[in-house]
């Protein structure tokens, strides 16, 4: 009878140790990372799998494969893709073997870094006119360069559950030393919320899963005491985009919340 307890106690522990373990491993999932420097990790620094594309192990792709142990993982996102080039360089991971695929697109095809350094040193016709231009072309071209992509990515990876990531506003309008003017930070949020608005409706188009980052970063955008994003920096390609902390905390949970 002692025996017989010892053992069901020994047991209960290997499953309290272990338990965890178990639920995070994902050893069937195949897993497809595509998209911009927003999923490569550009400003996450330690471009340690591609420097050309700044593809990092700190990437939030990175950390969720390595966290749940897949079965494999193809990390092709790149730095300065737009929809086009993630088409024609990107989908060649893709299979009917791929069950899980991310993809962040549109930010570089709308030229929303060009915009935002014209609001940063142009005068206030010169950003607003950036950012008119964004906005047009976000509602007349980016949804057809949308549909392409995500039927491309369908026809690639077709029982693939595929996952596509939103940008974060990029300003916390509280007072700031130095940031550029109340008006132009809202202005600037402002285009991030409709470049949002034109991905979500065209991913639903498509079946696919919308990720809206925007709320992970709340508090946490340029200005803040700490923040998720860089403002202007060295490397210069490291300005506007989320550092480790704004991968890890911020676009991590967020798409683990997706993939449930």
């Amino acid at each position: 009878m002692i025996r017989r307890s010892c053992y069901v106690l020994l047991c209960t522990l290997l499953l309290l140790v272990f338990a965890p373990l178990a639920a995070n491993a994902a050893p069937n999932v195949h897993y497809v990372a595509l998209g911009d420097s927003y999923s490569s990790g550009t400003g996450a620094g330690s471009y340690d799998l591609s420097y050309s594309c700044q593809r990092s192990s700190r990437a939030y792709p990175a950390l969720w494969a390595e966290r749940n142990a897949v079965q494999s993982f193809s990390f092709d996102a790149c730095s300065g893709a737009t929809s086009a080039s993630v088409r024609s360089d990107q989908l060649g991971s893709l299979s009917a073997e791929t069950t899980l695929v991310s993809v962040t697109s549109g930010g570089n095809d709308a030229g929303f870094v060009d915009v935002v350094l014209a609001c940063r040193t142009g005068t206030d016709q010169d950003c607003f006119s950036a950012l008119d231009d964004a906005e047009l072309y976000i509602a007349e071209t980016l949804p057809g360069e949308l549909d392409l992509l995500y039927a491309d990515i369908r026809e690639g990876a077709p029982s693939a559950h595929v996952v596509v990531l939103g940008y974060p506003r990029l300003y916390e309008t509280t007072p700031c030393f130095g940031a550029i003017s109340v008006e132009r930070r809202e202005r600037v949020n402002a285009t991030a919320d409709t470049l949002n608005a034109a991905i979500h409706d065209r991913a639903s188009a498509h079946g696919f899963a919308f990720a809206d980052v925007s709320p992970s970063f709340e508090g946490r955008r340029i200005c803040a005491s700490s923040p998720w994003i860089h403002g202007p920096t060295w490397p210069i390609s490291s300005s506007y985009h989320p550092n480790g902390s704004g991968h890890d905390s911020g676009y991590l949970p967020v798409l683990a919340g997706a993939v449930g």
